[in-house]
């Protein structure tokens, strides 16, 4: 099991930025498949940016231009950069690690995102 922690969120301005990180407790940070999910109230959860384990990124239309996501192997830190944020981008991000031998996800518990109009 991969233990994750996100932090990063808070309340901003619209138009301002965040990044998000999330740090992994494995040794093994190059197989997994790395995504970023958000979760706004009374929706469902969402794939916001995802980065294969070969490291191909794939953004939601609505984040697309705006949302950066990377990875720091040393760290074992994954991070969402958030620029010119919209109130709808408001919710709580969590990141998923999808082991690509075993197919084992795991998640954090999530970090609040609060964008003000």
């Amino acid at each position: 099991q991969v233990r994750l922690v996100e932090s990063g969120g808070g309340l901003v301005q619209a138009g301002g930025s965040l990044t998000l990180s999330c740090a992994a407790s494995t040794l093994y940070f190059s197989i997994y498949t790395m995504t970023w999910y958000r979760q706004a109230p009374g929706k469902e959860r969402e794939l916001v940016a995802q980065m294969t384990a070969g490291d191909s990124t794939h953004y939601a239309d609505s984040v697309k231009g705006r949302f950066t996501i990377s990875r720091d192997n040393a760290k074992t830190t994954l991070y969402l950069r958030m620029n010119r944020l919209k109130p709808e981008d408001t919710a709580v991000y969590y990141c998923n690690f999808r082991n690509t031998r075993s197919a084992r996800e795991d998640w954090g518990r999530g970090t609040q995102v609060t964008v003000s109009s």
